[in-house]
């Protein structure tokens, strides 16, 4: 019997084997369910079969998401929301010659300390594969913006030696499918869809019309195993698709650039004092007095234009523009020839509108508004003096670095299960376990770190005399000094290994007098 592994069919030709359907678990026990599998993930559902089968706009959705990723992109190159987005990926992926920038943390995973060396032997071939190290701040700039990451898993000839390449794949490119198959239950008098199959599939349209290679308009179906997928994790609960981190920033962005052409058609438009010239045309008629005034312009009206390119300056009289002057007949009887000063804006300096929405973006985007002021100096102080804007900031860093480690997630199982370190049933049982360490600011995290240990040992001072009277020496390890019982087990270790050795001397207790 062959064996499906990401895509390929390893071993003989034979009889086919059922596929499982979704009311299988892997226990292998049956489960009839009328809702079909939702992991939150963005895939299209497409019902297919039987007499429940609807149609789907399938097409539109796409179109819907692509135009969604589109803007996106159009948005972070914006210079405020470029900044923004530059601090959130800074302070996400910290890049430096002193230690890489993620690293895998096996503490929690039970297992032996060979199988865990292969482990992080794979998880460093995946971090040369993406090449983490160097480009780390790019790779996860793209997933923030485009709120989706794709990779192709490209295996050796050998499925045995593992992954041989990652290429990205544009997400605008490729969605993921699900195709769910229900058939009609009857409970008593009244039948119900049940679900019996969902089929799982990534569909790739390459919209390049530039490309040696274009695929049909169906589209080209690829495994599962074969795409690494890792998204946002925001979904929009109307129409379940995922949406990007850049979403509730759309509005905010618009608001700020309508209210900045605003204030540059006010001040083109008002800043320059014009003239008012009332000529007098006596009793002329009007296609005459019309004449004169327009003789009159053109021999007073001098139009001096620069131009910032050649650095020349060029007299154009034909060209009008609303900065003109304003040119009024006025008929015999009035004051005669007349000039006066139109004044210019007067509010031209208030910008509060401006900077109001530019900290609305901030806030939309979650960066701490503190971060727009170019005179505010990073704070080398104590951690409490840190704004409770910048705390906030520093949570939502760690929840964003979470839901990215799902790529190295899904990558480790790929390399772990092709090269027979692992199977699928030892994998699910560990992989909750397996968390990833993203490098930290060093400034903040020591100065935290340091202030706090100053604080327990402070307290630790001061309760001294109290110890072995009114509180135990576990409790005091466990409650103040936060010690676990691990790292209890560890110390003592440690402590009764330097006293042999003489590295430090034994403490005698005090006579009690």
């Amino acid at each position: 019997m062959p064996i499906e592994l990401f895509g390929f069919s390893l071993g003989k030709k034979g009889k086919e084997s059922p596929k499982p359907t979704s009311t299988e678990t892997r226990e292998g026990l049956k489960v009839q369910s009328f809702v079909q599998p939702d992991e939150y993930d963005g895939s299209f559902a497409l019902d297919a079969g039987g007499i429940w089968g609807t149609n789907v706009n399938f097409d539109g959705a796409i179109r819907s998401e692509n135009e969604l990723m589109t803007r996106y992109r159009s948005m972070a190159i914006y210079p405020e929301v470029d900044n923004a987005v530059t601090d959130i990926v800074n302070d996400s992926i910290v890049i430096d010659d002193e230690k890489e920038p993620i690293s895998l943390d096996l503490e929690k995973v039970k297992l032996s300390a060979s199988i865990k060396n292969k482990i992080q032997d794979e998880f460093d071939t995946i971090i040369k594969l993406t090449n983490f190290n160097n480009k780390g701040s790019e790779l996860f700039r793209r997933w923030y913006v485009d709120s989706k990451l794709y990779f192709h898993i490209v295996l050796d000839d050998n499925p045995k030696k593992g992954i041989k390449e990652l290429r990205p794949i544009d997400p605008i490119k490729i969605k993921k499918i699900k195709k769910v198959e229900k058939t009609p239950v009857r409970k008593g008098n009244l039948s119900f869809p049940m679900v019996t199959n969902v089929e799982e599939y990534y569909l790739y349209v390459d919209t390049d019309k530039n490309s040696l290679y274009p695929t049909t308009s169906a589209g080209l179906q690829i495994a599962l195993d074969s795409i690494c997928y890792t998204h946002s994790g925001v979904i929009d609960s109307r129409t379940k698709m995922v949406v990007g981190y850049l979403q509730k920033a759309i509005r905010p962005l618009n608001m700020l650039r309508q209210i900045e052409d605003a204030v540059v058609i006010y001040r083109m438009s008002r800043a320059p004092e014009r003239r008012i010239f009332y000529v007098d045309v006596g009793n002329l008629p009007k296609q005459k007095a019309e004449q004169y005034l327009r003789d009159i312009m053109n021999r007073y009206r001098q139009k001096v234009t620069y131009n910032p390119t050649t650095g020349e300056i060029a007299d154009d009289r034909s060209h009008m523009s609303m900065l003109e002057d304003f040119w009024l007949p006025r008929r015999e009887g009035g004051r005669g020839t007349e000039i006066t000063t139109l004044d210019g804006g007067q509010n031209l300096g208030e910008m509060e509108d401006v900077e109001y929405f530019t900290k609305k973006l901030y806030r939309a985007l979650g960066v701490p508004i503190s971060r727009l002021e170019p005179d505010n100096g990073f704070n080398m102080g104590r951690s409490a003096e840190i704004s409770r804007d910048e705390v906030k900031f520093f949570k939502f860093i760690d929840r964003l670095r979470q839901r990215f480690a799902d790529l190295f997630l899904t990558l480790l199982r790929t390399q772990l299960i092709t090269k027979g370190i692992m199977k699928q049933e030892d994998w699910d049982k560990i992989y909750q376990d397996i968390s990833f360490l993203f490098k930290a600011d060093s400034h903040f995290t020591e100065l935290k770190n340091a202030e706090i240990m100053k604080d327990r040992l402070e307290m630790l001072r001061d309760m001294d005399e109290y110890i072995g009277r009114y509180y135990s020496i576990e409790w005091v390890r466990k409650n103040l000094l936060k010690q676990t019982d691990k790292e209890m087990k560890e110390i003592d270790a440690q402590i009764n290994k330097e006293k042999q050795e003489g590295d430090i001397e034994e403490i005698e207790p005090e006579e009690e007098e």
